[in-house]
């Protein structure tokens, strides 16, 4: 007798569970792109209605200096916001782990709180702070017989809105990295005390190089949010409109060619490189970051 062996059937399960993630990726990111890529190619004219240009509308977007000096700018609010970021976020983690604070977890919570304020009340809020008549700032430099500094003028916007970000997101990364710390194997430790390593030599050779991959992430994610900054300088536009015009950002550039110009289909192109110049940077920091460890 011969026996016949069949193939053993995959469980329903695994995909069922995956259903409403796929569901959710598919409608609100992989057809939002789609559209959006579709609408890139075409051009609303007065003649002729909407007319099919190819890839003219990323031709237009590659010279367009609106469009290119909103990239130099986040890219210089990132070369100025971000390293400062992650130096709290990872003075931070590295002081609440040490175990030498007291009261510790509302520390913690202290540091954390920030984020969980909506960036639309912290602007505000800071908007209020950085008020040049109002403001308390410019209340205290008029009392102690200074002048007031213009933090929305033109020369400082750039570290206002750095400064916002920043209140906002080191706490954040403050968590990322400390949950890092608390997973870094005691044995390490307990060799580097062998060792007759103290608290700042444990710091930097052995806490420090273990935060590694979690610095990465936490890089990566901040490449992302600077890229796309909106939130802060939206609203601080209402402040000061002299300093920030329509295209400070990319992404306000690309909101403003949308809800306000009415031009949809340069506004998807515009969203398109902006999402690509996002991939190409990140990529380009984590190749370079894993050259250099390696």
């Amino acid at each position: 007798m011969t026996s016949t062996r069949t193939a053993p059937r995959r469980p329903a399960a695994g995909y069922l569970f995956i259903a409403p993630f796929m569901i959710v990726f598919v409608a609100m990111l992989v057809v939002p792109l789609a559209y959006a890529g579709y609408l890139s190619l075409f051009r609303e004219q007065l003649i002729g209605g909407t007319t099919f240009v190819g890839l003219d509308n990323y031709v237009r977007a590659l010279t367009d200096e609106r469009l290119l000096g909103g990239v130099l700018r986040v890219a210089e609010f990132f070369l100025l916001q971000v390293p400062l970021m992650l130096l709290l976020g990872l003075l931070f983690a590295l002081a609440l782990d040490s175990g030498v604070l007291w009261l510790s977890r509302f520390i913690r919570l202290g540091i954390f709180v920030p984020y969980a304020v909506p960036s639309v009340v912290a602007a505000l809020m800071w908007g209020y702070l950085y008020g040049p008549e109002f403001g308390p700032i410019a209340q205290l430099a008029g009392t102690l017989g200074l002048p007031a500094p213009n933090l929305l003028g033109g020369d400082l916007m750039l570290g206002s809105l750095a400064n916002i970000v920043t209140w906002e997101f080191a706490g954040y990364n403050m968590i990322i990295l400390y949950a890092a710390l608390r997973a870094v194997p005691s044995e390490l430790y307990e060799a580097a005390a062998v060792d007759g390593a103290g608290a700042w030599r444990t710091a930097w050779s052995v806490k420090i190089p273990a935060l590694r991959p979690a610095l990465m992430m936490a890089l990566i994610f901040s490449v992302i949010g600077s890229f796309q900054l909106f939130n802060e300088p939206q609203l601080m536009q209402r402040l000061a409109p002299s300093v920030i015009d329509s295209a400070y950002t990319p992404n306000l550039y690309a909101y403003s060619l949308a809800f306000t110009s009415q031009d949809l289909n340069y506004a998807a192109a515009v969203s398109f490189l902006l999402g690509l110049v996002i991939v190409a940077v990140s990529y380009t920091v984590q190749l370079a970051l894993t050259r250099r460890r390696t």
